[in-house]
């Protein structure tokens, strides 16, 4: 018995031991990207040009860099907090932790090199090598052409300095120690001419991480098999508001939209007179940054619908939004 119990007690031993390796291996030896890349972007009017576009109105990173007015419908950026950081994204939004929005003004990260940059956007791990929670995504930048890329850090570097330190994001278990798992290196592109309207809407498509709201999510997993056919939900104050199905089904999704109503719909909120409509407390509110993407060109938006036509469509109903009570 003796002996039984001795075998027992080392073989609890090896699984402790190998359980603390593996763990101190995930928190020490993780993230693995690579070190910054040695680049300097040499910024031009036309190359900030790109990338105030790019991070307006494609990538959308000013959005949830900056301070937004939830009052108003799809919660507008307030006028001089971009890029100022401090969006808060927490446990009652389903998040496994608090993370909040970087300042990615100069007075934020205007001490980092470009290629610590462009490394966090690609690949998720910042100038310290921590990994980041992908609320930012990271994955569909990480899919990028590099000089959108660099175009977007051009842009960062103009916008004005705002002397604001947000929070430090933090992971409850065990996501503080899986979050070191989720950064990959980047698998960049080179960007689809304009002319080939279907591969460059995908290319947009990809990185406006449209999957990422559009596919449903459930502990910690999308369902893949449901990509694009909406069901994603999103607990707001005056009820829960779910995704739409994007597919071009023609019962549950945009099967029935022609090219310029889906056009239509965005550049309704490029119009200045219907940026700021204020609702009610019971009201359906989006995340969708309606006010942002407006701001691309129609020959984009066209192009992202002959992509989106060449999706498989799936029949997939979804309630947008339940008032609460």
């Amino acid at each position: 018995m003796k002996k039984v119990l001795k075998v027992l007690g080392i073989l609890v031993l090896i699984i402790i031991l190998g359980v603390v390796g593996i763990a101190s291996y995930v928190k020490l030896g993780l993230p693995n990207v690579g070190p910054a890349s040695d680049i300097k972007v040499n910024s031009t009017p036309e190359l900030v040009q790109r990338g105030e576009y790019l991070a307006n109105h494609v990538f959308v990173c000013i959005d949830c860099h900056s301070t937004r007015d939830w009052s108003k419908l799809s919660a507008p950026i307030i006028a001089g907090t971009q890029g100022k950081g401090g969006e808060q994204f927490d446990q009652t939004m389903g998040f496994p932790g608090k993370y909040f929005a970087r300042n990615i003004t100069p007075a934020g990260i205007g001490s980092w090199t470009d290629g610590e940059i462009f490394r966090t956007i690609t690949t998720g791990v910042d100038r310290n090598g921590q990994a980041i929670f992908p609320v930012m995504p990271y994955h569909a930048y990480g899919k990028m052409d590099a000089e959108d890329i660099k175009a977007v850090i051009a842009y960062l570097r103009t916008l004005p300095a705002i002397d604001n330190k947000p929070p430090t994001s933090a992971s409850d278990f065990p996501m503080n120690f899986l979050i070191n798992t989720m950064p990959s290196k980047a698998e960049l592109t080179t960007k689809p001419s304009p002319s080939d309207s279907v591969a460059y809407g995908k290319y947009l498509f990809t990185g406006a991480a449209c999957h990422e709201c559009h596919t449903p999510f459930d502990k910690g997993k999308y369902t893949e098999e449901l990509a694009f056919a909406g069901g994603r939900s999103f607990p707001m104050p005056s009820g829960t508001i779910t995704s739409a199905n994007i597919t071009p089904d023609k019962e549950t999704g945009i099967g029935n939209w022609t090219r310029e109503q889906f056009i239509k719909k965005f550049k309704f909120y490029a119009d200045s007179a219907n940026q700021n409509i204020v609702l009610k407390p019971t009201d359906m509110q989006t995340i969708m940054p309606w006010t942002m993407y407006g701001g691309m060109t129609e020959s984009d938006l066209s192009s992202i619908y002959s992509y989106l036509q060449t999706l498989a469509p799936i029949k997939h109903s979804v309630i947008k939004f339940k008032p609460k009570g």
